[in-house]
């Protein structure tokens, strides 16, 4: 590898600002914030929505489709036409 083409590799903590959680990561991002974590100095990372918070990894996208539930949200849209048709 060519030197000086690279940019340098270290840790970095990415701080999700919805849940508070933070996560040391190997990255080459540039930062202008720092953060002391476990009595070393890191740079920080602020990111809104990480594993922890993203509705997907936490279940919650899940729930609110159960809350509604499919068969009754279709029944909604298109009452007793769809059954009518499907009994001829």
């Amino acid at each position: 590898m060519k030197k000086g083409i690279h940019p340098d590799i270290r840790e970095v903590v990415f701080q999700d600002m919805s849940s508070g959680k933070t996560f040391i990561i190997s990255s080459t991002i540039q930062t202008r914030e720092t953060i002391e974590l476990d009595g070393k100095t890191y740079p920080l990372a602020k990111v809104e929505v990480s594993s922890e918070s993203h509705p997907f990894y936490t279940g919650e996208q899940n729930k609110f489709m159960d809350t509604t539930g499919r068969v009754e949200k279709f029944r909604q849209k298109f009452g007793n036409r769809a059954g009518a048709k499907v009994a001829k």
